[in-house]
Order: C-alpha cells, then sequence, then structure tokens
C-alpha cells in the first residue's frame, strides 16, 4: 500500500509552487484532484515552451504526473455546487493563488466547514491572505531578489544572481505540504480542521536561518563569496581543475590535514597560520592561492579517485551528468504518453523499503476526470452532471458567483 494511501487532495493549483509540492505526495499515492479554470485553458503550465503542443507541455508533465484532472469555472455558481459535491470526501483543499483569491472562490475554512468540518484549507500564495500585498502576484525570481539571495550569489564585485533552479517555488511547494500534512494529521485526530496558510515570502525567508542569526545578533553583513566559498570555513569552496572545477568542503578540523597529504603538501597542515578554522579563515589570502595552484595540476576525475572517501569532495557536474547520476542511483522514471512516448523525468526521492513503486500515470488532458471524479467521488448522476454543464460548471460564461453564494 502506499504510504499516502486514502488522502484525497482537491489542488487549486497552477503552474510551479503549487503543482511541485503536490506532485511529492502525488508520487507516494496520494489522490490529487486538480481544479484546472476552462476560461484560460487550464493550468498556464500547459502552453510554456519550448516543448508545447495543443494545449499540453513537457513543463507540464514533469509537474503533473499521477493526477486527475477535473475543469470547473469556481467563479459560476454552478462550479461551486460541483466543488461542493467533492468536499466531503475530500482530506484538503490545496491552493498556489494570490492571497485574495482563496475567499473569492469560496476555498476558505469558513466557506466549506458546513460540509465537511474536517476539511484542511491551505494556501500557498505570495504574500499572505491578508496585509497591504495579499493581492500582489510573486514569482520564484522575484522573490529570489526580495530575500536577499541573489545578493548573495556570483562573484564579489559582479552583478547579483538568480540561482540556476526555482528554489523559491520548489520550496514553497514543500513547506505547503508539510502544513498540508499538519493540517490533516490534526483533523484527523480532532475531526476538526482549519485554514493553515504560508507563501512564498516567508518560505524563503526562513531558508536565511544561521546567515539572518548572525546578521540579527552580532555585528555580520552578508557578502559574496570568491569561487562560492562558505563564509567560515577554509577550504569549502570550488577550485579549477585541469580540466573542469572540483567542490572541496573540509567542514570538519580532520578534513583539512587529510587534503594535505593528498595534495602532496603535509607541511601546510603543520604552518600555525593553517592551524584550525580560525586561523585558516584569518589566512585565507595565503592558503588559498596555494590550493589553488595545487588542484590545476590533475583532471577532474584524478582528483575524485584520489580523495572520495578521505576528503569531501564532489564534481560541478552540467546537468547532462548529473542526469547520469540520477539515472545510476535509480532516480529517473519512464513514464507513457500518448503525445509525447516514452517520458524520462526525475522520480520521488522518498524510497519507503517496503512499498514497490507503482507505474506513474502521465500529466493527464484538461478536464480529463471531470465527469469520472464528479461520478465517482461526488456521488453525482448523469442528469446532475449535465445541469452543471448546462449551467456553465464546466465553462466560462456562468455568471460570477457572489461571496453571499460561495458562502
Amino acid at each position: 500500500m502506499p504510504l499516502l494511501d486514502g488522502l484525497r487532495i482537491i489542488s487549486v493549483e497552477q503552474y510551479g509552487a503549487g503543482p511541485f509540492g503536490t506532485l511529492q505526495l502525488a508520487d507516494l499515492g496520494a489522490e490529487v484532484i486538480k481544479i484546472e479554470d476552462p476560461s484560460v485553458g487550464g493550468d498556464m503550465a500547459r502552453g510554456v515552451p519550448p516543448f508545447a503542443e495543443e494545449g499540453d507541455s513537457l513543463f507540464y508533465q514533469a509537474f503533473n504526473r499521477n493526477k486527475r484532472s477535473v475543469a470547473l469555472n469556481l467563479q459560476s455558481e454552478a462550479g461551486q455546487r460541483a466543488l461542493h459535491a467533492l468536499i466531503p470526501h475530500a482530506d484538503a483543499v490545496f491552493s498556489n493563488l494570490r492571497g485574495d483569491q482563496p475567499e473569492k472562490l469560496g476555498i476558505t475554512y469558513a466557506q466549506l466547514k458546513s460540509y465537511n468540518p474536517r476539511i484542511v484549507c491551505v494556501s500557498l500564495s505570495g504574500y499572505g491572505t491578508t496585509g497591504p500585498r495579499r493581492k500582489d502576484p510573486a514569482y520564484d525570481y522575484l522573490i529570489q531578489g526580495e530575500i536577499g539571495l541573489m545578493s548573495l550569489t556570483g562573484e564579489p564585485g559582479g552583478p547579483p544572481e538568480r540561482a540556476g533552479l526555482s528554489l523559491m517555488d520548489f520550496t514553497g511547494g514543500l513547506v505547503g505540504m508539510i502544513a498540508l500534512l499538519a493540517g490533516v494529521i490534526r483533523a484527523r485526530a480532532t475531526g476538526i480542521g482549519g485554514d493553515i496558510e504560508t507563501n512564498l515570502l516567508d518560505a524563503g525567508l526562513s531558508l536565511l536561518n544561521y546567515i539572518a542569526c548572525w546578521t540579527l545578533n552580532r555585528d555580520y553583513t552578508p557578502q559574496r563569496t570568491a569561487h562560492s566559498a562558505h563564509p567560515s570555513l577554509v577550504p569549502s569552496q570550488i577550485f579549477a581543475t585541469a580540466d573542469g572545477y572540483i567542490v572541496v568542503m573540509c567542514n570538519k578540523e580532520k578534513f583539512f590535514p587529510l587534503l594535505c597529504q593528498k595534495l602532496g603538501h603535509p607541511e601546510w597542515a603543520e604552518d600555525e597560520r593553517f592551524a584550525d578554522f580560525a586561523a585558516r579563515l584569518e589566512n585565507k589570502d595565503e592558503l588559498l592561492p596555494l590550493l589553488d595552484e595545487a588542484f590545476r595540476q590533475r583532471t577532474t576525475a584524478d582528483w575524485l579517485a584520489d580523495l572520495r572517501g578521505t576528503v569531501p569532495v564532489a564534481p560541478v557536474n552540467d546537468v547532462p551528468a548529473a542526469l547520469r547520476v540520477a539515472a545510476e542511483r535509480g532516480m529517473l522514471i519512464e513514464v507513457e504518453h500518448p503525445r509525447w512516448g516514452k517520458l524520462r523525468e526525475v522520480a520521488s526521492p522518498i524510497h519507503p523499503h517496503d512499498v514497490p513503486a507503482p507505474v506513474p500515470a502521465y500529466a493527464p488532458p484538461l478536464g480529463h476526470d471531470t465527469e469520472a471524479v464528479l461520478r465517482e467521488i461526488g456521488g453525482l448522476s448523469d442528469a446532475e452532471i449535465a445541469a452543471l454543464r448546462r449551467d456553465g460548471a464546466f465553462r466560462s460564461t456562468a455568471t460570477t458567483v457572489s461571496r453571499t453564494a460561495a458562502e
């Protein structure tokens, strides 16, 4: 039995942050019912280039395997009726929308508790559901700038730089899933759900962690470091080799003497200038040129062969090389898709020992599961579904629902 068998989530999600979060739960066996707005062609991720066609894209596929797609106009009275048929049979409603949207779409606890007092309503917004910025949209790039991450990334003297991955979206999605699981655990114990919120800005700010502690409590101003060096541990950084780069991290005192031996210079470890972390930090301008020159003498592969198992090291891989590592570790899966063929994707990083890996399902077309979900889960008859269709639940032309109607 999958780890999250029996967990049902209704997710009003789009693009990256929310879908990345629910992907983790879907891979572990949760049933994720993805609500998509038919008035805009569903999740905007369906049209993200470069590999997109006819309402689908590889970007969309990467975030949405193992989910079910339901096309609902939640701004219509009929769309709300359809949603309310599903709520009694769900554990949680999750959304990643602007902070003012959950209430407008009728997906807060106050608006849904009469249908299911155990329902957990989780909002992952950009800046929160209250305050002057609740209506502001937020994107990964913006949050990286706002939390100071870009000011810490890149070489000293150069411009601020964005991290190469959507770290804020991914972090927000994971934090949202922690919030959801925590809420469901409490609801199953007490019978009472509730609202839980997080947002991309707060999730990003939480990553400042020890840097924030140093800055808030001592006379410390974070600075970018050359060669992506650790701010206090020396040597812990990137070094150029004869044919590439290598990351070396002497994060324990025992590693520096071992490194010096491997480099053929045991005398460096006996030099009082380099005797411990504090001394090496103070005298890094003398130490690092010595290490730079030593590492340039051999290839990355040579150094890895010599240092692994003795000193913490890693190659600086490009993405194809990293994916070869993923393949070696069994971290790639294959998903059969009717248009794209056999897709290879990165697997879940969670590996229960007693549960066989399920056969992954491709991300469905827009609205693929609408009627099946309403029948199987909502218990609606063909006549009731036909009435919803007639009243505009599955299209964008129905009258917008008022807050009173949603409540």
